[in-house]
């Protein structure tokens, strides 16, 4: 029998009959309801989620309580997303809990992971879980909790061929999730009448940084102050991760304009050799215009995701940019290209999804443990 990890790897990440709650409320019943065992903060909206959703993790357990938390995706591996107390959970363990349960209802990737985390929360006794939203809120798996607190981020356009085509219409099904009486945490104030109008019982506007939306969504479900600087050391990788120094390098995962627009001004002032592979559905010459200002190299590759734009494709969208481009199919070979042309001078951007971050960090996991079992 595979592994667990090798069985969730197989798995469709997409449901075959469209988006729901049908299958993930089936495998949670046959699991005993584990989500209804402790309060929850659900954190939905299009960039950002997971370092908030991390950082309220933090902010709640240095108040004393014990926490659950689960992200998506991952970077540097499976046991990423789903962690209690403070450290990755056993994933193979979490993933066996609700093995065959999923099997019988036919559950995609993501309910299962979800229902994992779920699980796992339960039997660790939490007092909490932090829970980051896949995609929107309404059909979303993760739209099964107890929330007492509802944290949205920011709303921008992304998924819209699923979310709709308008901002309000992305927010609107973000904050679907909104329980009767929950307090919701803003990072944007236009979308307050749409909380209250969702059942809000107490809104929160707070300024946008991911700490101060943290603060406020843990402040709101603990009802007193907390410390922020329990929060202030959580790093996830592939957010501003600096790889190295001659060249400098950094990964970010920016995966669409909003993100992008994040990550300009926060880069060193260097010019850059950009990596990057984006997907189909990101708006990707916008992308493309928008990191054309950073450097004179583009090196287009080409990530695992079945939705990533093939690499000869994303050449040729970045070749009105001013740039000299190169197409490298293989993302690893595609780095090391990168650092040739940066030379110990010059600095690398590794960007465009954390997709193509992930297969950098998986391939270089396997070269780790060739060299430590060879």
């Amino acid at each position: 029998m595979p592994s667990a990890t090798d069985w969730v790897e197989g798995l469709s990440p997409w449901p075959a009959d469209g988006f729901g709650l049908e299958r993930i409320h089936a495998l949670l019943r046959e699991l005993g309801d584990p989500q209804l065992d402790y309060p929850a903060v659900h954190v939905v909206g299009t960039n950002g989620k997971s370092t908030t959703t991390r950082m309220i993790d933090a902010l709640l357990a240095d108040a004393g309580l014990r926490v659950g938390s689960y992200v998506s995706p991952h970077v540097s591996s499976w046991g990423e997303r789903i962690h209690v107390g403070g450290m990755e959970a056993d994933f193979e363990r979490a993933v066996r809990r609700v093995r065959g349960s999923a099997a019988r209802v036919g559950a995609t990737q993501f309910e299962v992971l979800t229902a994992a985390a779920l699980a796992e929360f339960a039997a660790a006794r939490v007092d909490a879980a932090v829970v980051e939203a896949g995609l929107g809120g309404r059909h979303d798996a993760t739209n099964v909790l107890d929330s007492r607190v509802v944290v949205l981020t920011s709303v921008a356009l992304d998924h819209m061929d699923v979310l709709g085509d308008t901002r309000e219409a992305i927010a609107a099904e973000k904050l679907a999730v909104i329980r009767p009486g929950a307090t919701v945490v803003l990072g944007e104030p236009e979308w307050e009448p749409l909380a209250r109008s969702e059942g809000a019982g107490a809104v929160v506007v707070a300024a946008r940084s991911n700490l101060a939306l943290a603060m406020a969504a843990a402040e709101s479900f603990l009802g007193r102050a907390v410390d922020p600087h329990a929060a202030e050391s959580v790093a996830l990788p592939g957010r501003l991760e600096r790889r190295g120094e001659a060249p400098l390098e950094i990964w970010d995962g920016a995966h669409n304009m909003a993100g992008i627009g994040w990550l300009l001004p926060r880069l060193p002032d260097r010019r850059y050799v950009v990596v990057a592979s984006i997907l189909e559905d990101k708006r990707p010459e916008l992308m493309l215009e928008a990191l054309s200002v950073l450097g004179d190299h583009f090196v287009a590759t080409e990530s695992s995701s079945g939705r990533a734009l093939g690499v000869s494709r994303l050449a040729s969208l970045a070749k009105p940019y001013s740039w000299l481009v190169q197409a490298v199919q293989a993302p690893e070979e595609a780095v090391r290209r990168a650092r040739e042309l940066a030379g110990t001078e010059g600095a690398v951007l590794v960007t465009g999804s954390l997709y193509l971050l992930a297969d950098l960090y998986k391939e270089e996991n396997v070269r780790w443990r060739t060299s430590a079992t060879g």
